[in-house]
């Protein structure tokens, strides 16, 4: 069962990733390779320069329009983005992220079917949940999880293809079955590819391999004040009598009852406060895990002491 603040984050992700499908289609955000130019809230950006290469325009003329067109919206765009997580951590990669939000999809789909979020988990996570719910793995998952990694890959690289040409000339010609070569070709190869990463990588990619989250990180590790997730260490007897839901519950794998430098590749997505909260019979106040920030958020400077784990895991 969800906690009330992961039903919000759902919501996110649905929305987001609806967005991210739709946002070509009604010109919000793209760059048409045919035209050359992008487009913005269903306008055309282009530099403006066409003045210039008739010569009805000065070169500084030029430069400020360049400036102001196209330098300046990036750098807006890449400091609001690297100031909220410098402030706040990765909060798009566990609120918006349309890759992640797969992630965690074909995670469960994959716990369904083998009692481990990944093919590369060294044991099965429990069976019992922190809300109380027994699930055991069954086979018949694999399938559903096998089909989901197919249409999410798919679903990707048409959508990834309509950022760069007419999303209208892609679809009618994917409806029809009229698709260029070239177009086939990104189709394929992008499926192809991103099934693999689905089936194989997820979390590992999203850990290692993507510059956004590294930013995202490098920039919320600068800032000793920033909202990080906080462990109550004087309370660690209760962790005996849970099953280390906070560490089986965190998508990325990671060990949430540790200081901040081993969390640089939290998502701040709260998976692991919910178990944690739920284990605590669903009271927010008594759970060990809480967002922080300011001058509490500077302890997990310090790695807590005397964790104790059930299970020798």
């Amino acid at each position: 069962m969800r906690t009330r603040i992961q039903k919000k984050r759902l919501w996110f992700q649905v929305g987001f990733f609806v967005l991210f499908i739709m946002a070509p289609v009604f010109d919000l955000f793209r760059y048409d390779l045919n035209e050359g130019h992008f487009y913005f809230l269903g306008v055309h950006w282009t530099l403006g320069l066409e003045a210039f290469q008739q010569g009805l325009m000065s070169p500084a003329e030029a430069s400020i329009r360049l400036f102001l067109r196209a330098f300046l919206p990036i750098l807006l765009a890449i400091g609001l983005f690297i100031f909220i997580a410098w402030r706040w951590g990765r909060l798009y990669c566990g609120w918006l992220c349309p890759h992640y939000s797969v992630v965690e999809l074909i995670n469960n789909l994959m716990f369904r079917a083998s009692g481990k979020p990944s093919l590369w988990e060294k044991n099965p996570l429990p069976e019992l949940q922190p809300d109380g719910q027994r699930i055991k793995p069954a086979r018949h998952y694999w399938p559903l999880t096998f089909l989901a990694v197919g249409v999410f890959s798919f679903v990707w690289s048409v959508s990834l293809l309509t950022y760069l040409l007419p999303p209208q000339q892609i679809y009618h010609n994917l409806l029809n079955a009229e698709l260029t070569r070239n177009q086939f070709i990104f189709i394929a190869v992008g499926t192809l590819l991103l099934s693999i990463e689905f089936t194989f990588a997820r979390h590992f990619f999203c850990r290692f391999g993507c510059a956004v989250g590294l930013f995202q990180s490098l920039a919320w590790m600068a800032n000793r004040r920033a909202m990080v997730i906080s462990f109550d260490n004087k309370r660690t007897g209760l962790c005996k009598q849970c099953n280390n839901a906070c560490d089986n519950g965190c998508p990325m794998r990671l060990k949430p009852r540790t200081d901040k430098r081993r969390m640089f590749t939290c998502t701040q997505c709260g998976e692991c406060i919910s178990a944690c909260t739920q284990q605590q019979g669903g009271n927010q106040q008594q759970s060990l895990l809480n967002w922080v920030k300011g001058l509490e958020a500077e302890n997990q400077s310090q790695p807590p002491v005397g964790i104790p784990k059930k299970g020798g895991r």
